[in-house]
């Protein structure tokens, strides 16, 4: 059973017992927010420079992602390059290309 569902069968028995619903869902929200900041405090985002840091942090990861990729597309261009050379070479070769060059 997920979190979710749990929580909105908490908060239905406690309103059969009698409880409020606006209370129960403060209540629920105010949990959440207290989790959430515990969780961002273990981790170290509880500062007033997380916004800051979690911003770099993403630039950081896209540049990664950027130079990922043209890596890879600078790899394969070379390769494709390396691959056609040597049909190249093969042709001249089959062609009697060494021959004509003596």
């Amino acid at each position: 059973m997920g979190n979710d569902m749990l929580l909105a069968r908490l908060i239905g028995q406690a309103v059969e017992d009698g409880a409020e619903l606006e209370t129960l869902r403060a209540i629920a929200e105010a949990a959440g927010e207290a989790g959430a900041s515990r969780a961002m405090a273990r981790i170290g985002l509880s500062d007033a420079a997380a916004e800051t840091d979690m911003k770099e942090l993403r630039e950081l990861l896209r540049a990664w992602r950027d130079a990922k990729r043209s890596a890879v597309r600078a790899t394969l261009a070379w390769v494709m390059q390396m691959l056609l050379a040597m049909v190249l070479v093969g042709i001249a070769f089959r062609t009697g290309m060494p021959e004509w060059a003596r």
